[in-house]
């Protein structure tokens, strides 16, 4: 069967009277016609506007005040639920303590409808922010989808932040209504967030009213639907605040349009992850990573979305394996670092079920190693492995899956279309089979509108376009090959500069992945008058500081060898699933502990107590 690449593909040679054969011709095509291209998505997708374009695109030699779709209004959650269609579910789902439960298209319009009419009772009018403070559930997607049908902006954040991360978060967006869970269960044990709802309702004045979502649980499994108003808005109108770790510094708020997300994560899902709408699609996330929002998108497709709440490890490793099985996932989703504990811990369930009905495999958060893709293939033999690099700022990857090719262990296949992405050394000059940093050229429709609360455009200009005039420097260590595939080496801010060669830490993690007494590793590089590259273990035994040394020499480079290496109880990740390097580094480098890192952006921060003490004693010691 063709891919939905291949059947796209062949749509733009016959409507454009091209002879696209290779993907690279497709892609190059893509972003040289930018306003065909997005078009064609249009039409391909049959996305439906609520009035048409004047032009697509316009392009001002500005990537901020770029016009996409100038003239058209349109709407996410009418673009939603016009696949309606009950022989099939639209979410299925589980939490933690085993509950399972399918719900039809028209039951999520239902339950839509009686949160449209909860918002209108409290005068949420188009433009006002609505937040959220909750888990992931079912009565989430409906609130969201409410939200948008009325062209309100959403912003959610998961019951593992903090109140003071919260409300950091939430009081830039001067929201007028609250939503929040009052009760949730984590790990067996049940959490009440009616305490910090009611502190961050008090603290942000323009919040009016706050609704707990446990009331909205029940979905009816016969229902009557009523037709209910859908506010069109705007092509660039926002339809959801998202937030930057936080983790040194205040959380960038990053507005996202409508009409972007709708065109990119149909483009994305559908063309490079051959998501159909015959399909069951998951992507393990919490309400506060962009994985929510873009997981949520698949519904823009027609295809189930696959909800699970709880910890994927909890009671047991094989948990959310027997919820694939049982749920029938045809594309499943994980953080990388999920996945390499996944290949050396396999579970029961996926050694009996292997890939019984999975197409993909998709890791995203931080570089998947070559040794656990590896893996990862034995035991999915028949499933597509995509790894997907991009982010919050754009809430979808700049680079990603090509379902019509085989993907290479350790690299990431292609870029992704419509994307102009390129290497360039720090002259600015474009690179291939060398590291350097990952820029976008040209104007990416699913780019940020602007950052909430950043007048002028100050901060978002410091994001982006600082180190290169005029051109998109996401911050990404990255290789482009001669074959167009992409390597990841880490974030550029936290790349190793020893005797003067830039290195990626991601090599040094993927050959200690190789070690089975090592469970986790963080490198840092004291780049000052110190100049110490120090190396952080996490192990359940005895380990060889010889032989550690010896094989990161041999497998990567002396440069790569570090000076001391130490034993920790835990590394530090941030909520999302990724290595708290650079706080860390700040932190050993004699930085204010509160200022070099915000506790409640740490998924562990507990971790933190570890290295502030080393800091004190070894460095106070060697001194």
């Amino acid at each position: 069967m063709k891919s939905i690449l291949s059947k796209f593909n062949d749509y733009v040679n016959k409507r454009y009277n091209q002879n696209l054969v290779k993907y690279d011709d497709l892609h190059l095509w893509s972003i040289s016609n930018l306003s065909y291209f997005w078009k064609s998505i249009v039409d391909f997708f049959k996305i439906e506007f609520d009035s048409k374009p004047k032009s697509v695109f316009q392009n001002n030699k500005d990537f901020l005040n770029v016009n996409w779709f100038q003239g058209s209004k349109i709407s996410y959650s009418k673009n939603v639920f016009r696949n309606t269609n009950n022989s099939k579910p639209a979410i299925k789902f589980q939490d933690e303590s085993g509950f399972y439960t399918e719900i039809s298209w028209d039951s999520l319009k239902s339950k839509t409808l009686e949160f449209q009419k909860v918002l209108i009772n409290n005068n949420i009018k188009k433009g006002d922010r609505v937040v959220a403070y909750c888990s992931n559930r079912p009565e989430v997607i409906a609130a969201f989808l409410a939200v948008n049908s009325l062209g309100a902006i959403w912003s959610s954040c998961s019951p593992d932040f903090g109140f003071e991360s919260v409300k950091e978060r939430f009081n830039q967006l001067q929201p007028k209504l609250l939503l929040y869970h009052e009760e949730y269960k984590y790990k067996g044990n049940s959490y009440s967030l009616k305490y910090k709802a009611d502190k961050i309702k008090n603290s942000i004045r323009s919040i009016q009213a706050k609704i707990n979502l446990n009331e909205f649980s029940t979905f009816k499994t016969k229902v009557e639907i009523y037709e209910f108003h859908y506010e069109s808005v705007d092509f660039n109108h926002p339809i959801w605040i998202l937030f930057s770790s936080g983790t040194t510094g205040k959380p960038k708020a990053i507005t996202h349009g409508t009409g972007m997300m709708i065109l990119e994560h149909c483009k994305a899902l559908g063309i490079h992850q051959n998501v159909s709408k015959s399909d069951n699609f998951f992507w393990y996330s919490t309400t506060g990573w962009m994985m929510w929002n873009y997981s949520l998108s698949c519904l823009l497709l027609g295809t189930t979305l696959c909800l699970y709440d709880g910890p994927s490890n909890f009671p047991d490793s094989g948990v959310i394996w027997r919820f694939a099985e049982k749920s029938q996932i045809n594309h499943f989703g994980h953080g990388a670092t999920y996945f390499q504990n996944l290949v050396n811990n396999v579970p029961v369930e996926v050694e009996s079920q292997g890939s019984a009905n999975l197409k993909s495999i998709g890791s995203t958060g931080s570089p998947l190693f070559a040794e656990t893709h590896l893996k990862l293939n034995n035991l999915f033999p028949m499933s597509h492995i995509i790894s997907l690099s991009g982010g919050t700022d754009v809430c979808t990857a700049f680079i990603g899956g090509n379902p019509n090719k085989k993907s290479k262990p350790g690299e990431i296949q292609c870029k992704m279309l419509g994307a102009s992405i390129e290497v360039w050394d720090h002259n600015g000059k474009k690179i291939i089979n060398k590291m350097g940093e990952l820029v976008i050229t040209k104007p990416l429709i699913s780019m940020p509108l602007f950052f909430w609360d950043d007048p002028k455009n100050k901060r978002i200009n410091e994001s982006y376009f600082s180190k290169f005039s005029g051109i998109w420097n996401h911050g990404d260590w990255a290789t482009e090959t001669k074959s167009g595939s992409f390597i990841v080496h880490g974030r550029s801010d936290s790349t190793l500069n020893r005797f003067g060669v830039r290195i990626g830490t991601s090599e040094i993690y993927s050959t200690l992945e190789n070690l089975d007494y090592i469970n986790d590793s963080l490198v840092i590089h004291l780049d000052s008058e110190i100049d110490k590259l120090l190396l952080f273990i996490q192990t359940g035994s005895k380990i060889d500081k010889v032989n550690i040394k010896k094989v990161i020499r041999d497998k990567c480079s002396p440069r790569h060898v570090p000076d001391l290496i130490f034993e920790v109880p835990q590394i530090p990740y941030t909520i999302s699933g990724k290595k708290v390097e650079v706080p860390i580094k700040k932190l050993l480098m004699g930085y204010n502990p509160n200022l070099a890192l915000s506790l409640d952006s740490l998924r562990n921060p507990e971790s933190i107590d570890w290295f502030t003490d080393f800091y004190l004693n070894f460095f106070n010691s060697s001194a």
